[in-house]
């Protein structure tokens, strides 16, 4: 037999480390008070007799109780401060509510007698001893700006009417009336009785008179009483005043008096070089561009200047996209970003049919029936959400522009891009000139001469108003048939002409409404949104059917 094994183990051995930390200038540990406490830091002076003054400023009890609540909404979290709380027309100092791990000590002092003979100086009177009763974990504080006080005549009716409003004293309300406006020199003469008796170097609202007299003196019986908030600015902002960097001291002598006078002038400010404008309504077109503009050509690059000098010569209207089409991706941008170079060389017509389009100076289209092919024809697509790109966006646009020229310069189709041909589009929105629209069926209507009226319409131009409409209701039909991926026929353009003549009587009647001065009077050929979504709907359900029965044959 094996012996049986023995259960028993030997005790464990402790290791004794001796503490060589020495300890007796540390501070007891005492427990911390769970007790939890919050407090007001009230900007005034509270004493233990102002303490119901100083609740009733906040609001009451229940109110102070609300705002600490533990789960109390942020809208119920605030707390006004009103020194004048029975005055409705006072502002409260607004006060928040924050989180803070403050402590509450209680202090007790325990004075001693002092013995006969000793003087008040020889040691400590009394003795102290200090206890942490709590935590402070919410703290209503007033870093608020106070807001603007004025305090208006409380026997004025309306003050009265205030009151009673507060006080639900439905008979007040009632028996209120209107009182009769008082002239204001009477009630000035009447208050200023004795200007002899009053220093006027002196404020006359910082009198002993009362807040009554003041506000009916000094306001002169305007009766005009505070808003519910004057102040804005809750915040004190530090302005940090500075002069303008760019600012510089030029010296002019006055030539009738020699006085000499400093002024400030900024050497960076802007310099607008707006081409000049003209209305279809004036009589004259600009020769020469304007002074402004003209002191800036030292600014302009000259081989661009020249090149547009030769394009004005060959073509005496252009629209910017068309112009800029002539140039590269880099000399666009640069005729875009020099600001002086496109006006030196035309001026722009606010309204009528070449409205938005750069013109030859000197060059007047209404007095040249040839400049019809120069006509501008707009409509925007209805259906095409207008966004505005973010701030983001745009700041990546400008970090990429070195790739976008590359892509810009790269492009085929942005040389044809302000042409039209009735199968391919580069775009969303229609701004065409006539000569630039190559459709055949479109270039035939254009180019008749029976269409022509003798003298230059703001509206229509050189064309008469039935030929125009014809072309605006093609070119539209065409544009938006290309753009949803069907080429329309010149079959379907002839049958939207045969209905569209139903409708001219109407039309002629709309358009004997008088043009106002100042509107962009200009054949856009924009017709209602509703009518044109009508129109297009027609002739997507014209081609569906069409192409169904060619898939039953």
């Amino acid at each position: 037999m094996q012996p049986e094994a023995s259960t028993s183990q030997l005790p464990p051995v402790t290791e004794v480390v001796e503490d060589t930390v020495d300890r007796s200038n540390q501070a007891p540990e005492h427990p911390l008070a769970q007790r939890q406490f919050y407090s007001v830091e009230y900007p005034g002076y509270v004493q233990d007799a102002s303490v119901p003054k100083a609740i009733r400023n906040l609001g009451g009890q229940a109110r102070i109780d609300l705002a600490f609540k533990r789960m109390a909404p942020k809208t119920e979290s605030l707390i006004e401060l009103s020194l004048h709380p029975d005055n409705p027309f006072a502002h409260p100092i607004p006060g928040d509510v924050v989180n803070t791990n403050n402590l509450v000590l209680k202090v007790t002092k325990r004075k001693r007698k002092k013995r006969p003979g000793q003087d008040a100086d020889d040691g400590e009177i009394g003795e102290y001893k200090a206890e942490i009763v709590g935590v402070t974990t919410k703290t209503v504080r007033f870093r608020s700006m106070v807001d603007f006080q004025y305090l208006p005549d409380m026997n004025d009716p309306i003050s009265q009417l205030r009151l009673a409003m507060d006080r639900m004293d439905v008979d007040s309300i009632m028996s209120y009336r209107i009182p009769e406006e008082r002239s204001y020199e009477s009630v000035t003469s009447s208050t200023h009785q004795a200007p002899e008796a009053m220093d006027m170097h002196i404020d006359p609202a910082l009198g002993g008179s009362s807040s009554s007299t003041v506000a009916s003196s000094s306001g002169g019986g305007l009766r005009l009483f505070p808003p519910p908030l004057f102040s804005r600015q809750t915040i004190p902002q530090g302005y940090n005043f500075k002069a303008n960097s760019a600012s510089i001291v030029t010296t002019t002598i006055d030539e009738e008096t020699g006085e000499e006078r400093k002024r400030l002038i900024n050497k960076m400010r802007w310099k607008g070089y707006g081409p000049a404008s003209i209305m279809f309504s004036d009589s004259q077109v600009p020769l020469n561009p304007p002074d402004a503009v003209e002191k800036g050509r030292d600014q302009a690059n000259p081989k661009l200047l020249e090149k547009l000098h030769e394009l004005f010569a060959t073509r005496p209207i252009w629209t910017r996209m068309s112009l800029f089409n002539q140039f590269t991706a880099l000399e666009s941008r640069e005729i875009l970003n020099s600001k002086v170079m496109l006006p030196l060389v035309c001026y722009v017509f606010q309204d009528g049919p070449w409205r938005d389009t750069l013109v030859k100076f000197g060059y007047d289209p209404r007095a040249d029936s040839n400049a019809r092919f120069y006509q501008r024809l707009y409509f925007r697509n209805a259906n095409h959400p207008i966004s505005r790109p973010s701030v983001t966006t745009r700041r990546q646009d400008r970090a990429n522009v070195n790739l976008h020229i590359r892509n810009f310069e790269a492009g085929e189709d942005r040389k044809n891009s302000h042409i039209f041909d009735g199968k391919t589009v580069s775009k969303e929105t229609a701004a065409f000139q006539l000569c630039d629209i190559v459709d055949p069926m479109l270039k035939e209507m254009i180019e008749d001469p029976d269409a022509l009226r003798e003298t230059c319409d703001e509206r229509d131009g050189w064309y008469t108003s039935h030929s125009f409409e014809r072309i605006k209701s093609i070119l539209r039909h065409k544009f938006f048939s290309v753009l949803e991926g069907h080429p329309a026929t010149d079959e379907e353009c002839r049958t939207l002409l045969a209905s569209s003549e139903n409708s001219t009587k109407s039309s002629s009647l709309h358009r004997n409404q008088k043009l106002r001065a100042g509107k962009h009077n200009m054949a856009k050929g924009a017709l209602r949104p509703e009518d044109a979504a009508a129109i297009r709907l027609r002739a997507a359900l014209d081609r569906n059917v069409k192409s169904f029965n060619n898939s039953q044959r």
